[in-house]
């Protein structure tokens, strides 16, 4: 009797509404947190910039140690952070499009989603090799939220390099320089 209804339920327009909005939130809530956590030049949350950088060992700060690869380490991590959070989402919005009971609309937005995704993790890719070439030893883009973050590994910017870095996003993706954050690691 139980599953009849929740079956009913599920093959209701109402229904599959409810399952696909969900759905868009879930990803929505995913690469917010992921931002917050990984990305936030503010530090909002208590963690200072990130939440890896409060995990340097003392003594090896001390002596001068390690820093280099700590630092290369935080960049491989926050991109391959990056990289699962898209992971899952797309694996999330695939199932709504191979789903039988999502309606024509969900399918197509789903779609859309997924292409606007591809999109961002092509010029995210296409900003950090621009910037890398720069000169800068390491960076990692992130598009989220109509704005773009950018990381480098720089001890300080000069106006005219963080120009440079407006530049090559605002030709990478048309995003304004008001939207973008550069942030030195």
């Amino acid at each position: 009797m139980k599953t009849e209804k929740v079956k009913k339920f599920f093959t209701s327009k109402a229904g599959r509404s409810v399952v696909i909005i969900s759905a868009v939130l879930l990803i929505g809530l995913a690469v917010y947190l992921n931002y917050r956590w990984f990305y936030d030049p503010i530090g909002a949350i208590g963690y200072g910039d990130n939440n890896m950088a409060d995990n340097k060992d003392d003594s090896a700060k001390a002596n001068g140690e390690g820093s280099g690869e700590e630092e290369k380490n935080y960049f491989t991590a926050t991109a391959l952070t990056r990289s699962q959070s898209r992971d899952e989402a797309i694996e999330v919005l695939k199932l709504v499009t191979e789903s039988a009971e999502a309606s024509e609309e969900a399918k197509a937005e789903a779609a859309a989603q997924i292409s606007k995704i591809a999109v961002d993790i092509q010029n995210e890719a296409n900003i950090e090799t621009l910037v890398k070439a720069k000169g800068y030893e390491e960076c990692v883009a992130v598009i989220a939220d109509g704005g773009v973050t950018v990381i480098v590994k720089a001890d300080s910017l000069q106006a005219s390099q963080a120009a440079q870095i407006f530049s090559i996003v605002y030709e990478t993706t048309g995003i304004s320089p008001e939207k973008v954050s550069v942030v030195t690691k």
